[in-house]
């Protein structure tokens, strides 16, 4: 049995269509299926959570980070129900990192004849992630996109991100992780399982997400003049070679602002939470590339 859940109101219509697509092919191909349309916020968290304790079929998320962010916080029975992604968001930056095709079909492809893989995901006290959790500029772009009325989709985080860049002004933290201590004055620190957010920024290039470990990484003060050049970096992936990037990897990672910050997981905002963060590693299993 494949449990579908979507929020096809959402997208212009595009999630609608890929529904549609996605549940022609599984009539066609005489598989079993139900579909559960999400209405408001969080609620695929909770049909995930009743789904996966029937323990009766795999999860299939149709949409992007945002509704695949609330199925892995759902998750109950992992023995017996797998994780699909049909990419239907507007950044889809998971399904980039784990090579699931942005073509519905070849999507449904990749669940209907692949096996799934063991697949990390985050832990925090109360949130689960699996893409990127971070603070810093991040946050500041993510507000600064949903106060826009104007911009919408990539170009919308990307004129944010450079409007940020210049406005940002640095935090002071303290973390712990691959059993060292810093402090910082920090543009950003995030955590990635998966490699990049905002549609393609490349924050965590080298991640992956079944080896067991977080890739953590700050930067730190970048100068104004120097901001052009690391923007480009950043875009091409090569944000770690700067001089002002710090990286390590880990099983677990802290970090302790000094004053207290809003933190987003995998795109989600979260004021209040403690930035502490473990890896569960071969728990959940996934289709993917």
């Amino acid at each position: 049995m494949y449990n579908l859940i979507a929020n096809p109101r959402s997208g212009g219509g595009k999630k609608r269509k890929i529904l549609e697509r996605v549940v022609e092919r599984l009539e066609t191909l005489k598989k079993p299926y139900r579909v559960f349309e999400t209405e408001k916020e969080k609620q695929a968290i909770f049909l995930t959570r009743e789904l996966t304790s029937e323990g009766e079929g795999d999860i299939i998320v149709v949409g992007g980070d945002g509704t695949l962010h609330e199925a892995v916080n759902g998750f109950t029975n992992f023995e017996k129900c797998n994780l699909g992604l049909i990419p239907a968001g507007t950044g889809n930056d998971f399904a980039a990192a784990a090579k699931i095709p942005s073509d519905p079909d070849a999507a449904l492809d990749l669940i209907l004849n692949g096996q799934p893989k063991p697949t990390d995901f985050m832990q925090m006290d109360s949130v689960r992630g699996i893409n990127v959790i971070g603070t810093g500029i991040d946050v500041e772009i993510l507000k600064r996109c949903r106060a826009s009325k104007i911009l919408r989709g990539k170009f919308q985080y990307i004129i944010s991100l450079i409007i940020s860049l210049f406005k940002f002004k640095n935090y002071k933290m303290h973390t712990v992780a691959g059993g060292t201590e810093n402090d910082y004055s920090a543009l950003i620190a995030c955590v990635g399982n998966g490699r990049q957010i905002g549609g393609g920024i490349r924050m965590c290039p080298e991640a992956c997400m079944d080896d067991g470990l977080l890739d953590f990484v700050v930067c730190t003060d970048v100068k104004k003049s120097h901001i052009p050049a690391a923007f480009v970096k950043l875009m091409q992936g090569k944000i770690l070679k700067e001089n002002f990037t710090r990286f390590v990897r880990s099983e677990k990672v802290e970090v302790f602002p000094e004053k207290k910050l809003t933190v987003q997981v995998d795109g989600e905002l979260y004021d209040d939470l403690t930035f502490k963060v473990k890896v569960v590693k071969g728990k959940l299993m996934m289709y993917r590339g």
